[in-house]
């Protein structure tokens, strides 16, 4: 089967009309932001944020329309409210886009918990993080789900070790990818890896919240969210958007670090959404010839700050090369070397983090118990 291409996409949707305006939504310079990749087809229907309730039968018909090509395996489209009636640009925070089928339902009903994982800034080692408390949760029992939310630069494939596209039943909702007994979508699945996503804040969220509730996640009993670096418009609405349990901040020793990881925990304090702690990474450097401890971003940093902002330090990871090594080849540290320090290192993080989740849902809920050996 052929794969198909872009100008027959275009085709497709140009034979599409929106009803108030009576022309085809390709001609008004309705789409934008279309992403193929091995018959996955992803791309936003740019409208005005008055009309936007009402447009979900074109949203359904766009899909159909791109459906129906062959050598389509699944369609995504979002509706975006980017600008007011006049053209201009929509006030607020950007929220008036989002997939309209559903849009007011809870996403992900049958997750017991959600644990972000943020960052101030980029370059803290956010995502290995990440990945290796999604893999220290689940080697304790838990069903895990792990989100990557960085659309900009999804990491998770890769650090996963996990190819191939996504599985599709219906051709709208999708199968998570699964390795090392997690479940995991990211947009890494849906675009080539070398291809860079040029869209604006609303797309970046209609597309979070369609791969949240069109993927096929079942129960599971905790979702890790690799949170975008920052504290910007994106991550805000998925704060407003997801019910999540807790946050857990991962900074370096470094002051500038350190700052930014400070203004990520007063965005998440802001909307209400408890602090599990801090995490410093690349904390020290022990030698490995002589066996010396170096600080070489200095050290001890993140656990006085969490003592001046009154939340729980959880633990220092050191800088290591086989934790880089590692997961750049889809064998993350806590899989690939489960008995060694390092791994033991997330699994006492992990357990600190789940007594803190069971604590904030109460005790008598019921579920496994990391216990460190």
């Amino acid at each position: 089967m052929a794969e198909v291409t872009e100008q027959q996409i275009i085709e497709a949707l140009s034979r599409v009309h929106d009803p108030d305006k009576k022309a085809d939504i390709v001609s008004l310079g309705m789409i934008s932001g279309l992403v193929v990749k091995n018959g996955h087809v992803a791309f936003a229907i740019e409208v005005e944020a008055a009309r936007g309730p009402h447009l979900e039968p074109l949203r359904k018909q766009a899909e159909k329309a791109v459906h129906d090509l062959s050598g389509v395996v699944s369609v995504s489209a979002v509706l975006t409210a980017e600008r007011d009636t006049q053209g201009g640009p929509k006030g607020g925070h950007g929220h008036g886009h989002g997939h309209a089928k559903g849009a007011d339902a809870p996403l992900l009903p049958h997750v017991k918990a959600i644990i972000a994982v943020a960052s101030g800034k980029g370059g803290v080692g956010k995502s290995t993080t990440a990945v290796n408390l999604a893999l220290a949760l689940s080697r304790s029992g838990l069903s895990v789900g792990l989100f990557d939310a960085d659309i900009f630069g999804p990491s998770m494939p890769r650090m996963l070790g996990i190819t191939g596209d996504p599985v599709s039943p219906d051709g709208q909702t999708m199968l998570p990818m699964e390795n090392y007994g997690i479940k995991c979508m990211s947009m890494g699945f849906l675009v080539p890896e070398d291809s860079p996503i040029v869209w604006r804040g609303p797309m970046v969220m209609g597309a979070i919240e369609q791969l949240l509730r069109d993927v096929h996640w079942g129960e599971l009993d905790v979702m890790v969210i690799d949170m975008p670096p920052g504290t910007g418009d994106t991550q805000l609405t998925i704060t407003q958007r997801l019910p999540l349990t807790g946050a857990v901040i991962v900074s370096t020793p470094q002051d500038i670090a350190l700052l930014d990881a400070t203004k990520g925990l007063n965005m998440f304090r802001k909307v209400d959404v408890p602090v599990l702690g801090i995490i410093e990474n690349m904390s020290y450097y022990i030698c490995p010839k002589c066996g010396d401890e170096a600080h070489i971003f200095g050290h001890g940093g993140a656990k006085a700050e969490a003592a001046r902002l009154s939340t729980e330090f959880l633990g220092e990871v050191p800088l290591d090369i086989a934790i880089r090594q590692t997961s750049d080849a889809g064998e993350p540290i806590v899989v690939s070397k489960p008995n060694g320090p390092h791994a033991k290192v997330y699994m006492e993080i992990a357990a600190k983090i789940w007594d803190k989740v069971q604590a904030i849902q109460g005790h008598g809920r019921k579920g496994p118990r990391i216990v460190m050996e």
